[in-house]
């Protein structure tokens, strides 16, 4: 077996971030960048970059994938997420009831995924936000996070995009 020349890349299994090789659905290959840091989004010690700098950096990587996490999607989710912080807000005693369905949002970002709706960064996002989410305190925090998330996504993908 012949090394790879240096000056071409080919995709790697690296387990620990990088690039990673995939196929497409016409079974072409591509590269799809690492996936998103979400190590400092916390919801019961608020960073003071939560709703700025953590919300703006991960608008930016949404907004990097122009073929998927389109707008009208994006706000589907946090609709969905709103509804839900302003019925636990309502029925705080029931939280423990309302969490399994809350937590739904992993099968439905699964699926917006499968049908190319949103990338690998959404899901992760929503996967961690929705690990976050212990109690209404949490729950509010994760629909303000990801009201930050959107006023930033709009101004890194405009309408046109």
């Amino acid at each position: 077996m012949s090394p790879t020349p240096r000056n071409q890349s080919t995709p790697s299994r690296n387990p620990g971030g990088g690039f990673s090789g995939t196929q497409s659905r016409e079974g072409s290959p591509t590269l799809q960048q690492p996936p998103s840091d979400t190590s400092r989004i916390k919801f019961d010690e608020i960073d003071a970059d939560l709703f700025d700098k953590i919300a703006k950096n991960m608008a930016r990587k949404l907004a990097e994938n122009t073929k998927s996490n389109k707008p009208t999607q994006l706000r589907r989710f946090y609709d969905e997420i709103c509804m839900w912080n302003e019925r636990v807000e309502m029925e705080e005693k029931r939280f423990d009831e309302l969490l399994p369905f809350i937590r739904m949002l992993n099968a439905k970002a699964a699926y917006a995924k499968g049908r190319n709706l949103v990338d690998e960064n959404f899901v992760i996002l929503i996967r961690h936000c929705l690990s976050e989410v212990k109690n209404p305190k949490t729950m509010k925090y994760f629909k303000l996070f990801m009201e930050a998330v959107m006023g930033f996504y709009k101004e890194e993908r405009p309408k046109d995009s």
